[in-house]
């Protein structure tokens, strides 16, 4: 009997590693970035309502595109609104993003007559008919690594991949990444951006990145109708496979696009094999100490 138990044993320890180890391994794309909600509340149910339909529209919509811009309600009651996941998302990947919008927007600002939730990998934007606009070079968010890495040629070595993500983003016609001289570099442009409207914002939001994160390792910087992220790894980016498309310089130096999904992906596989086998291991020990009693 006590024979007989044993694999069983370890089976039942092992796929609950397994299964602990999945759902601790989520990706962070949906992790929250920053939001930004309106001082006014709605007044009416109407608008409430309005505003409902609209998210059940950019959320049905996020399992084709991953940009949609439309509007709910007429009249003062008008909402109009936006999502748009990053360009290397896959379309599974921008409904599960854009899908817990709707929730967060709520948690996070209320029935507010506009307000933008920012997550890792998409965004939603929606604001009341006659709402006041910014400039699309205003900048909502930005925030620079801890670590500085003054000298050895890093700020000449961050420009220039800068530069190169500049040139890059217009000719990918609004969504760029890559790596250049061990810096990993993704930019993205609002969908509707004209290309010479998007290459003036990223280049914007360069020019800013440059003065508010100086000699930080890294750094994002969001505007109201583009952002872009930039980390230096001094030993090299890391080597990834790529698995959608997107533009790359022909310049750079490294593996190249989808950065941080694939590197996840690898990690976290390697992890779980990992923990499996420490499981076993586990399994395996206790049961001999138990047959020695």
């Amino acid at each position: 009997m006590g024979f007989s138990s044993k694999p069983q044993f370890l089976l039942t320890l092992s796929l609950l590693c397994f299964f602990t180890n999945l759902a601790e391994s989520d990706t962070d794309y949906t992790t929250l970035v920053y939001k930004g909600c309106a001082k006014q509340f709605f007044q009416d149910p109407v608008s409430s309502q309005a505003l409902s339909a609209l998210f059940g529209s950019l959320v049905s919509q996020s399992t084709k595109t991953k940009f949609f811009k439309t509007s709910s309600g007429t009249g003062q009651a008008s909402i109009s609104g936006l999502f748009q996941c990053r360009g290397d998302l896959s379309n599974s990947d921008c409904y599960n993003c854009v899908s817990k919008l709707p929730t967060l927007s709520d948690k996070q600002c209320g029935k507010t007559i506009s307000a933008r939730v920012q997550l890792l990998g998409c965004y939603m934007l929606y604001e009341v008919s006659g709402f006041p606009q910014v400039s699309g070079l205003e900048m909502l968010f930005k925030t620079c690594g801890s670590t500085n890495v003054a000298g050895s040629g890093f700020e000449e070595r961050r420009d220039a991949a800068l530069q190169a993500m500049e040139n890059g983003v217009v000719s990918g016609h609004g969504f760029y990444t890559t790596s250049y001289q061990s810096v990993f570099l993704l930019a993205q442009c609002e969908g509707d951006l004209g290309d010479s409207d998007c290459g003036d914002c990223v280049k914007g939001a360069v020019q800013r990145a440059q003065v508010e994160c100086g000699s930080s390792i890294s750094g994002q910087v969001y505007l109201h109708k583009c952002f872009i992220s930039y980390s230096y790894y001094p030993n090299g980016v890391p080597r990834r496979q790529s698995s959608s498309s997107s533009s790359s310089s022909p310049d750079s130096s490294g593996p190249g696009p989808n950065t941080g999904k694939t590197v996840a992906i690898i990690l976290g596989g390697a992890a779980g094999v990992g923990f499996v086998v420490i499981c076993l291991l586990f399994a395996r020990n206790l049961v001999k100490k138990h047959d020695d009693y």
